[in-house]
């Protein structure tokens, strides 16, 4: 008897497998980590859209804080939730006709002077600022003490040297405090450069509350989960090609028989 060679039959068509890649469990799972990774990705940037503004910061008067040209998220906040410590965006038609960013030092109905050895004194207390550049007092020259009127606030930089605040305009009609009116968000974070969440400074918290942070970091962390479920979902398909193409070459081996 002659000797005979078999090989595998490929299947009609040409052999190309033009179904569904995968099993039909993996391809409805990689649908569902797709379709959740929109929602998550998409959800992700419309609250942050909803609860946090971007502002360019055109100034030095929040350096170390913050530099001039950084960019910073703040979040959208009713004047009324302003804590003492807070850096704050407003706008006040006396100081300037265009938004600006200072920190928070004292709320209505708080004492505020400078300086005790160097350090502001917030109703009789002397404030930690460790945000000042190192080794620099708390104002550059000394002021009387300015009660707040309720329902105002009174506002430094963080570069006391140079910012244009509250010491500036301690002879208008306000006594160089803002209201909380004119507040329209708390940065929460430098973006760029990526700084990230400010610190809340813990030097007024013996003075009362301080503000709890943004959801800014929930926001992120829905951002790069949704990412990472598209990015899974959507490489399902190809491995289980790769995986499916090396089954089939080593199953199309010849084989030999007499």
């Amino acid at each position: 008897m002659g000797g005979e060679s078999t090989t595998r039959t490929a299947p009609r068509g040409g052999g190309a497998n033009k179904g569904p890649v995968g099993s039909r469990t993996g391809q409805r799972l990689s649908g569902l980590a797709v379709a959740l990774g929109l929602v998550l990705f998409l959800g992700g940037f419309a609250w942050g859209a909803v609860v946090y503004r971007p502002y360019t910061v055109p100034t030095s008067s929040m350096t170390p804080t913050i530099d001039a040209g950084d960019r910073v998220l703040a979040q959208r906040i009713d004047g009324a939730a302003v804590r003492r410590g807070d850096v704050v965006v407003f706008k006040d038609a006396t100081w300037a006709n265009a938004p600006m960013v200072k920190r928070v030092v004292a709320i209505g109905g708080d004492t505020v002077s400078c300086c005790q050895k160097g350090k502001l004194k917030v109703n009789g207390k002397v404030i930690d600022e460790p945000y000042l550049p190192a080794g620099t007092p708390a104002e550059s020259s000394d002021f009387q003490t300015v009660t707040v009127p309720e329902g105002r606030l009174f506002l430094l930089g963080d570069e006391r040297d140079t910012s244009l605040d509250s010491t500036a305009h301690l002879t208008d009609a306000a006594g160089g405090t803002v209201s909380r009116g004119a507040v329209s968000a708390r940065v929460d974070a430098v973006v760029w450069p990526m700084n990230g969440m400010l610190e809340r400074p813990t030097g007024f918290g013996a003075l009362g509350g301080l503000s709890s942070p943004g959801p800014l970091r929930t926001v992120v962390a829905l951002v790069i989960a949704g990412v990472v479920l598209i990015l899974g979902g959507a490489a399902y398909g190809p491995l289980a090609k790769r995986a499916g193409a090396s089954r089939a070459r080593s199953g199309a081996e010849p084989t030999g028989g007499r």
